[in-house]
This record gives C-alpha cells, sequence and structure tokens, in this order.
C-alpha cells in the first residue's frame, strides 16, 4: 500500500515536471518564432539574397558615400544629441540631489512623462510649438506684423536635436539624480572651505565624482538617439535619414530587401556592441531604489534658491511647454475654442486617405494593445518564474528574453514582413501581426516589472507551504501571485502603454485595415491641409493622454519599489 502510494507520489511529480517544463517552453517558443527566426530570415537575405553567398549589398553599403554618409550622420546626431543632453541635465541633477525643495519629487516624476510618450507624439508636439504652424511662430507674426513664420525650423537637424533632448533628458536626469544622491558633498565643501571658486570645484570635485554616471548615463542616451525613427522620419524626412530611416525607406519606398536587409545587420551589430558598452558602465553604478538623497539640505543662500528656481524654469520651458501646446493647438484656432478636430475623427470622408476612419484607428489600437498586453502579462509572468529558479539554465535565458531590448522597433517589423510571409506562419496578412510585435516589444518590460518582487519573496514561504501539504498550483495562486500583484498591474502598463504608441514595427506590418494611432497620425501630419493637421493634433492628445494615465499608474505602484526600470 505504502508503495503504491510512493508510485502514486513519483507518478505525479513527474507530470508536474512534464507541465512546468511544457509551460516554462511558451515563451521561449513565444521569443524563437518571433524574434530569432525573423532576425536569422534578415541575415539571410542580405547574406544570400538568392540562395547563395552573395556580399554585394554589403560591398555596396561600403563604397558608397550615400550610405556611409547615412551611418556617418546616424552617428554624428546621436552624438550632438547626448552631448546637447547631458550639459542640460549634468546642472539639474546636481540641484535635485543636493536641494530639499517643495515638489521635488512630483517634479521628478513628471520630468519622465516625456519618456513616456510615443514619437508621433513628440513629433507633434514639437511641430505645434516650433513648426510653421506652431504657437512661437503665431506670437512672432502677431507681435511684429509679419506674414511668414519668421522661424523655420521644420525639416531641420536643430528640431531633430531639441527634439531628443526633450525626450532623453529625463532618462540623464534620473540616472545622475540617483548616482550623486548616494554620494553625499562632502568632498565639495572641504574644497570650498580651503577657497575653491564654483569652477575649480566643478573640474577638480563634481565632474569627477559624477563620471560613472555620466558615462552611462550618455550610453544610453546615445543608444536612443542612434535607434530613433519617428522623431527624425516626421521631423526630418529622409534628407535627414538616419539607419532607420534608411532600412524603413530602402523596404517600404524603393522594395530592395537585400540592401534593406544589411542595413539592419549593420543596425544590430551596432546595437550589440553599444549594449554591452552600456552594460560596463552599469557595473559601477550603485543606484538607490527609491531614488531619495540622505545628503540634501533646504536652499539658504539667494544663489542657491536662484539655482532651483533656473532649473524648475528650465525643465518647464523644455518638457511641459511642447505638450501645452499640441493641446492648445488642438482645442483652439486663432485664440478661440475650436474641437472639430476631435469631432472629426469619425468622418469617414478620410478614409479614403487613411483607409479607414481615425476612430476606427482608435479601436484597433485599444484591441491590439488589449491582445498584447494579454499575451505580454502572461508569458512575461511564465518568463520571470523561469528566470526567478535556481541554476545556470535561469542565468542564461535572463539576458535572452532582453533581446528585443537590442533590436530596434524597424528591424522586428522588416524582420516580420520577410520572414512570416508562408504558411504556416503567413501572418503578414493577417492583422495578429501586430499585438504580437506589440507584445514582444513588451515582453522585456513586463519581466523586468516582476522580476523584483518575486526575488525577495522568502524560498521559507514556500517550503512552508509544501511542508503543509500545499501543491505548486495552490502555492502559485495564495502566495507567489499576491506577492507580485503590484509589479503585474506595472508590467500590465507597460504593456498597454508601449502597444498603444508602437510606430516602427506598426508602420511595417500594418495593413490598410488594421493601421493604428500612431500610423494614421502620420499619414495625417504629412497630408497637407488644415482638416489632416488638426485631426492629428486630436488624435495626438487623446494617444497622450492615454500614455501619461499609464504613466501615472506605473509612478505610484514604482514608489513602493517595483520594477526594474
Amino acid at each position: 500500500m505504502d508503495t503504491g502510494l510512493g508510485g502514486g507520489d513519483a507518478s505525479l511529480r513527474s507530470r508536474l515536471r512534464y507541465a512546468k517544463v511544457l509551460i516554462f517552453s511558451l515563451p521561449l517558443a513565444f521569443l524563437g518564432v518571433f524574434f530569432v527566426y525573423p532576425i536569422l530570415t534578415l541575415f539571410d537575405i542580405s547574406l544570400r539574397p538568392d540562395g547563395a553567398l552573395d556580399l554585394s549589398a554589403f560591398a555596396r553599403l561600403l563604397t558608397s558615400d550615400y550610405y556611409l554618409e547615412t551611418l556617418l550622420f546616424t552617428v554624428y546626431q546621436a552624438l550632438i544629441s547626448t552631448v546637447a543632453t547631458l550639459l542640460l541635465a549634468l546642472p539639474c541633477a546636481y540641484v535635485f540631489a543636493r536641494y530639499r525643495f517643495r515638489g521635488r519629487s512630483l517634479l521628478l516624476s513628471l520630468a519622465t512623462l516625456p519618456f513616456v510618450l510615443p514619437t508621433v507624439v513628440v513629433a507633434l508636439a514639437f511641430s505645434a510649438v516650433l513648426g510653421e504652424r506652431g504657437l512661437v511662430n503665431d506670437l512672432l507674426r502677431l507681435l511684429f506684423s509679419l506674414d511668414h513664420a519668421p522661424i523655420q525650423l521644420e525639416r531641420t537637424l536643430a528640431i531633430i536635436i531639441i527634439a531628443h533632448v526633450f525626450y532623453n533628458f529625463s532618462v540623464a536626469l534620473r540616472i545622475m539624480t540617483s548616482y550623486w544622491s548616494s554620494l553625499g558633498f562632502h568632498a565639495e565643501e572641504a574644497a570650498r572651505c580651503l577657497g575653491a571658486d564654483e569652477l575649480a570645484v566643478w573640474r577638480d570635485i563634481r565632474l569627477p565624482v559624477i563620471r560613472p554616471a555620466l558615462l552611462s548615463a550618455g550610453t544610453l542616451v546615445f543608444i536612443f538617439c542612434f535607434t530613433s525613427f519617428g522623431v527624425v522620419l516626421i521631423l526630418g524626412g529622409i534628407r535627414f535619414a538616419t539607419l532607420e530611416v534608411q532600412i524603413y525607406y530602402q523596404a517600404v519606398n524603393i522594395f530592395n530587401l537585400p540592401l534593406a536587409a544589411a542595413l539592419s545587420l549593420v543596425q544590430i551589430v551596432s546595437m550589440l556592441f553599444m549594449l554591452l558598452v552600456y552594460t560596463a558602465t552599469q557595473r559601477r553604478l550603485h543606484l538607490p531604489q527609491d531614488g531619495r538623497s540622505a545628503h540634501s539640505a533646504r536652499p539658504h543662500t539667494l544663489r542657491e534658491r536662484a539655482a532651483i528656481f533656473i532649473t524648475v524654469g528650465l525643465m518647464a520651458i523644455l518638457l511641459f511647454s511642447p505638450l501645452a501646446a499640441l493641446v492648445w493647438r488642438s482645442l483652439f484656432v486663432a485664440g478661440h475654442l475650436d474641437v472639430s478636430g476631435f469631432t472629426s475623427l469619425t468622418d469617414k470622408t478620410r478614409a479614403s486617405l487613411l483607409f479607414t476612419t481615425p476612430l476606427q484607428a482608435v479601436f484597433n489600437s485599444l484591441r491590439f494593445a488589449l491582445f498584447a498586453t494579454s499575451a505580454a502579462v502572461l508569458l512575461g509572468t511564465v518568463a520571470s518564474f523561469m528566470i526567478n529558479q535556481p541554476g545556470a539554465w535561469s542565468r542564461l535565458v535572463d539576458p535572452l528574453f532582453m533581446l528585443p531590448l537590442a533590436t530596434s522597433a524597424v528591424t522586428l517589423g522588416f524582420g516580420f514582413i520577410v520572414a512570416l510571409d508562408e504558411p504556416p506562419l503567413d501572418l503578414r496578412s493577417s492583422w495578429a501581426i501586430i499585438p504580437v510585435s506589440h507584445a514582444l516589444v513588451a515582453l522585456p518590460f513586463v519581466i523586468r516589472s516582476i522580476l523584483p518582487s518575486l526575488r525577495v519573496i522568502p524560498p521559507s514561504l514556500g517550503e512552508a507551504a509544501r511542508m503543509l501539504g500545499a501543491r505548486e498550483l495552490v502555492k502559485l495562486r495564495t502566495i507567489d501571485l499576491p506577492l507580485v500583484s503590484r509589479g503585474l498591474v506595472v508590467g500590465a502598463t507597460f504593456a498597454f502603454t508601449v502597444s498603444m504608441g508602437e510606430f516602427g514595427a506598426s508602420l511595417f506590418v500594418a495593413q490598410r485595415e488594421s493601421v493604428t494611432i500612431p500610423v494614421v497620425i502620420y499619414r495625417l501630419f504629412g497630408h497637407p491641409g488644415l482638416t489632416s493637421y488638426r485631426q492629428a493634433l486630436a488624435m495626438s492628445v487623446i494617444l497622450m493622454l492615454v500614455c501619461a494615465g499609464g504613466f501615472l499608474i506605473i509612478e505610484r505602484l514604482r514608489g513602493v519599489g517595483v520594477g526594474e526600470f
């Protein structure tokens, strides 16, 4: 009888082990089919366009001044954007780390809002404030009775750089503020006592101290600017094409797939190299989880209060004026309230331009976001539990699930259309390819939101549950899932927000009847006429509000130490 029970227990354990292996294989299979296979297909197209080894596409890249200039321009604009971002963020980070003042935590949180906004919203926001029809030009025309726009920044490198600074300022600000806050300011106080002036303190004390955070923030900002797509495409166009824009142009406009694949390969290799550099700089950092400074003090002198006032004013102008201009331009025309941009979203006469109504694009985005969020949360939860298992296997698969972050959305979208075009994976003409691509992009965010909560669960809880006879499913339902529920909500919010604003992959894979909000905004903005422009502004405001809502949820829960982002 005991033997029978023992055999039954062994059989049950065996079935549970097989079930565990099967469940853990789901996210790996998803990653293999929808990430590894498309990327390998791109490699194959670039190296063997006709089935045999052919390096002519790479030879053309290396011998063509045009494509070499594209690569150099990509590096150049990313470098200028990074330097400008660091120059503005560095003094602001010092003020946030050094001083305590009313509204500090709120302002630091709000500074992150631009970073979570979709690129099309950022592009439209800068068009609304600095474009030919923007608020600044309207104000200058009114003040000086001009009949033309005095500031001509559209389709220039300057507006691309400014938009990149806006987009990445919070990244540099948070990294440097957190690092500086953990160090203290005793060395610079001692230097002042010895008679050092402000310039000497910056040169000999502050810059050497902040160098690790400066390098880490600079590398990350450079990566984001190097892979920028929506901002460059909308504000710069093909004249200022980066690698990302060139991949899209070659694949969609010219249909030169081997060359586009070769460019994608260059992009992937460049990204992997930059991520290795970022990882190396990140190892030197120790960032406090709550971002609070144990060494900050209240401002006492007029100079210190002026520094805080200038910092707050600079951030208000840089970060919030474009968003305020976007809302204003969507609601007012010539100073009068006009909501026609919103009411015309149901206008079916625009369907010939967009292949669908703007309102249908809103429904499409919501539908795709729900599917993508469900898939990303389910797969991300399973992957998080798998990574949290003891052993070398978990350490191996952890970086594997981060690979989608090392690949641009444009490259992923291009890989989808060239790889998923034959049965049984003929998804190129299916709407399902959109939520699948969004889930793939969101998966790393979900995993990094859940893992910290999993890792702090005491092993003794699980051991006690097993001693009391609880099976794995009971333990999962009553212990693990309740303890990671905050991380699940943060991950789901990340996934939903990422899906709603995803632009690069969607521009490749979206069919006529399944276009999303960012794609419609891009098409409306590129179409002449005031009606199209106002509809683009209205849809940008809607998308901004959705992403801002997600941001508030994430910030609310992140305040209790949830997530790694």
